[in-house]
């Protein structure tokens, strides 16, 4: 095997294994199987109290009892709706709690009459998730307070007030806003009617019972997220994390704290001026986890007031919504709740000039098509001479055979005479590895976008693809659905990988012929290999790989006939 062609098929595998091979290796057989229930200890998810945050509190919760359906639950206390063009709910006067949300722009899944997706539910229950906001120390609301109100919707533009006065006389408000998005604010008074000064300190938190459908895997995070002290933590205080070492706690000014999914996120954002501390929390009865933050003590004396102010984002990561909430609230890093990956600044970027091309097209498959013609057109200069030089390699393929079999039991002879012909007629054999290694990042930048951008969840290229983040869903294995069967994903090869593998087959074709049968072999199967280990990826994706192939194709052919003679091989005894 000639060190050219030994390079390039090395970058070709090294590809298909860095892009590929490990994330179909990792998400179909190296994901850790849901954790099994925990055993009990003797601590309960709690609020944060007026001392050092332990779990060992009231929990502010309702306690794990027998399973109620959600219409029960939602039944069970008195609410006030929530009523805004993109979200519908309720918050509940019990513990001022904000724990029924139903995201009205998007759906669980594309048939016709798939349900919006529900964020917060009440608890008790399995899917129990809410947020909420209080206060900790002496003469403060317990978690169980009922909560008085005389405002008869949560509407943008209509704040709701709530209001709970303590036996002693100090009148405690939560005034909830919300925007025309899933921005919440809270800004929480007390106005001291007691005798005495009031030892307070305000928090905010958000529990989930369970962890949701979605799992953790090497590149995508779900579960408590949170930056501190500018640095985005993620794996030190995930669901396994919690549940195996207790609560983890710190201290910071600036920064943010909540529980992600894939494409949805409830975030707390305090007071970015003021030391906070922050918990996150586990708690083995119902399988809980909070996280918190609870502000320094403020006393507040007899007859004065006091009133702080935090936010709380509930709903889907729009990139736009997510970097307007980080510019907004001066949330550091905000933007990291989407799990953009080890090349988010490549990501972003993608995903901008994704957007642009949207805004113009109005098609996210047409946007992938120019983002792939954008990305040629910038490393057209680097591709023209490796196409260049592949195309020299297969003009001057009689010259190289000759030297091989002149030189056969002579290597070190043999690669001289290679690198002399390579030297003399300008032939570089690594030119070929260069674009494969710089598309690397940056498609993996655009597998990454089209596995966590919501924007182009559920979003159709035409014909037989209705949504560009899931596989291909046409496959001839079940006659492209005329057999009321649908094959395992492992074997599901849909039409897209189909055509990804013919024209990566025709692009191997264009290039210079192998000169010995492992060679032979490695390029013969490489695109049924990658054909299949594509199919389980986002339509979007093998869309881009197709698009770059035939591209490929194009300038090959173009160089092929501008070196369209073969070189001879020197005539013999020279």
């Amino acid at each position: 095997m000639t060190s050219e062609t030994r390079n390039l098929v090395l970058a070709i595998v090294l590809s298909a294994i860095v892009l590929v091979g490990w994330q179909f290796l990792a998400e179909r057989y190296l994901m850790p199987p849901p954790p099994p229930a925990p055993v009990g200890r003797p601590e309960a998810v709690g609020a944060p109290t007026s001392g050092p945050l332990v779990p060992e509190t009231a929990a502010p919760v309702t306690p794990a009892g027998a399973p109620k359906t959600l219409a029960e639950a939602l039944a069970a206390s008195p609410r006030v709706p929530i009523r805004t063009p993109r979200l519908s709910g309720s918050v509940n006067l019990v513990g001022a709690r904000i724990d029924d949300l139903v995201l009205l722009d998007h759906r669980e899944s594309l048939k016709p009459d798939a349900p919006p997706v529900r964020l917060f539910a009440p608890s008790p229950g399995a899917s129990a998730y809410f947020a909420g906001f209080g206060w900790a120390g002496p003469g403060a609301p317990p978690p169980d307070a009922r909560w008085t109100t005389p405002d008869a919707v949560l509407a943008p533009g209509r704040p709701l007030t709530l209001r709970w006065t303590s036996p002693e006389g100090a009148t405690f408000e939560i005034r909830l806003e919300v925007d025309e998005n899933f921005l919440f604010t809270a800004t929480q008074r007390v106005v001291n009617g007691a005798q005495g000064a009031l030892a307070l300190r305000p928090y905010g938190y958000v529990n989930r019972t369970g962890t949701g459908p979605e799992r953790s895997a090497f590149n995508l995070h779900v579960g408590p997220i949170a930056v501190i002290d500018g640095t985005l933590k993620e794996g030190d205080i995930g669901y396994d994390r919690l549940r195996d070492d207790g609560p983890q706690t710190f201290r910071t000014t600036g920064g943010w704290l909540g529980i992600t999914d894939k494409y949805w996120l409830a975030a707390l954002i305090p007071d970015q001026t003021r030391p906070m501390d922050l918990r996150f929390a586990h708690a083995p009865d119902g399988d809980r986890f909070q996280v918190d933050f609870i502000a320094p003590v403020a006393s507040v004396a007899p007859g004065a007031s006091a009133e702080t102010r935090a936010y709380l984002f509930a709903g889907a990561k729009e990139v736009r919504l997510i970097n307007a909430v980080r510019d907004q609230l001066k949330a550091p890093l905000f933007d990291r709740a989407l799990a953009w990956g080890w090349f988010w600044f490549i990501a972003q970027p993608i995903f901008w000039l994704l957007s642009v091309f949207h805004d113009l097209v109005g098609n996210w498959g047409l946007a992938i098509v120019g983002l792939t013609l954008v990305v040629r057109l910038l490393l057209f200069p680097i591709a023209n001479k490796q196409y260049a030089s592949m195309a020299k390699l297969k003009v001057f393929a009689p010259k190289m055979k000759e030297i091989q079999e002149r030189y056969k039991d002579d290597r070190v002879r043999q690669q001289q005479e290679m690198m002399e012909l390579y030297k003399r007629e300008k032939i570089n054999p690594l030119a070929g590895c260069l674009p494969i290694l710089l598309q690397i990042p940056i498609f993996y930048a655009l597998y990454k976008t089209l596995l966590i951008a919501i924007e182009i969840r559920h979003q159709p290229l035409g014909l037989w693809i209705r949504d560009l983040s899931a596989p291909d869903p046409l496959t001839p294995l079940n006659l492209f659905g005329l057999i009321p069967w649908e094959p395992p994903a492992l074997i599901a090869v849909g039409v897209l990988p189909i055509l990804l593998g013919l024209t990566m087959w025709a692009q191997f074709r264009l290039n210079p012929a192998p000169m010995d049968d492992i060679q032979k072999m490695v390029f013969g199967w490489m695109p049924w290999i990658l054909m299949v280990m594509m199919a389980p990826f986002a339509a979007g994706l093998q869309l881009y790989w197709i698009v770059n192939n035939l591209i490929s194709i194009g300038q090959q052919w173009v160089l092929n006939r501008k070196y369209a003679t073969p070189a001879p091989a020197p005539a013999a005894g020279k």
